[in-house]
């Protein structure tokens, strides 16, 4: 395939997740709690308007699937809160923000997004749900130490999102609702 047609083929298929959003008070709250993300010279801060909590990612979709899976994402849900005491290093310098102890609810939504996205015959990953907001790629340095009192996130939106590139590009809400 030469440059002119894989171009072609690549604008009819998005990268997509879904993923709890947060607002712009949790973000600047986030962002004054945990402080400068620093970690060595390679280390890969995450923007702050990049932050999300993935809840399924589907990887490449056809475009004309986007419809359907607005309309088949809308399972109800009720909203909850998630507080953080602490970030974390996971395999491959990941910096994240695991919640301490996550509600019922946000595994419940988890499972009916699954099955939603099931019955609109998407793949699902099968490694175990392990909520979290990444804060840093390749951090090699000292975590954070945040705030001595919990942050805290009343989530209220759910959302359907489009990634331009796996780890630097924009990402653009395509659809997005609340609990309900």
């Amino acid at each position: 395939m030469n440059g002119a047609s894989e171009r072609a083929a690549m604008a009819d298929v998005l990268r997509l997740f879904v993923a709890l959003w947060p607002g712009a008070t949790f973000r600047h709250a986030l962002r004054a709690w945990c402080g400068p993300i620093g970690g060595g010279g390679g280390c890969r801060p995450v923007a702050a308007g990049r932050w999300h909590l993935t809840l399924h990612f589907l990887g490449d979709v056809p475009r004309e699937r986007v419809s359907q899976l607005r309309r088949e994402l809308r399972v109800p849900w009720r909203g909850f809160r998630l507080a953080f005491s602490h970030c974390e290093r996971w395999p491959r310098d990941l910096l994240v923000l695991p919640p301490d102890a996550p509600p019922p609810e946000i595994q419940h939504l988890h499972h009916a997004l699954r099955e939603a996205l099931q019955r609109a015959g998407l793949r699902t990953e099968a490694r175990p749900f392990r909520p979290h907001l990444t804060l840093a790629r390749r951090h090699v340095g000292a975590l954070p130490q945040p705030a001595a009192a919990a942050l805290v996130w009343d989530v209220d939106v759910c959302a359907l999102v489009a990634s331009a590139a796996p780890h630097g590009g924009s990402y653009a809400v395509l659809e997005s609702w609340p609990p309900g």
